[in-house]
């Protein structure tokens, strides 16, 4: 057995290099072409991205927004609203802009999802009240 050591040595050395790198970034599934089920209807048109606001404040506040609540906001994420989404939107701002600002400051859990502490970042509270001053306005 000891004359095959330096062998199987070599040759784990050798497939353990053959391994990849890194994983990739996706991996596709071949469609099962033996399901019959109907394709699922299609989901109401999202809410058009909101333009750039005219407003220099909101401007500023927006350059957060994507650098900061985008990644969460955009893809509705743990249930965030969508900015311009006016239905989602609506029950919370009938709550009061007091309470929205709150809720982004300290963290909130609802029934549909969740907000965490300033977004899980480190903006200071006078910047999250101007981003929730943006996403309210771009959807009223």
């Amino acid at each position: 057995m000891k004359p095959l050591l330096p062998l199987l040595t070599v040759s784990l050395f050798t497939l353990g290099a053959c391994g990849l790198e890194k994983p990739p970034a996706k991996i596709v599934f071949p469609e099962d072409k033996t399901a019959t089920a109907p394709a699922p209807a299609a989901a109401p048109a999202a809410p058009a991205a909101p333009a750039a606001p005219v407003d220099p404040k909101f401007a500023a506040a927006k350059t957060l927004y994507d650098a900061s609540c985008a990644s969460c906001h955009d893809a509705a994420l743990m249930g965030a609203p969508k900015p311009g989404d006016k239905a989602n939107w609506a029950p919370r701002i009938a709550q009061g802009i007091a309470t929205v600002e709150s809720n982004a400051i300290k963290g909130f859990q609802g029934k549909v999802g969740m907000m965490p502490a300033k977004g899980g970042s480190t903006l200071t509270d006078d910047e999250i009240k101007s981003i929730v001053a943006y996403l309210v306005e771009v959807s009223k």
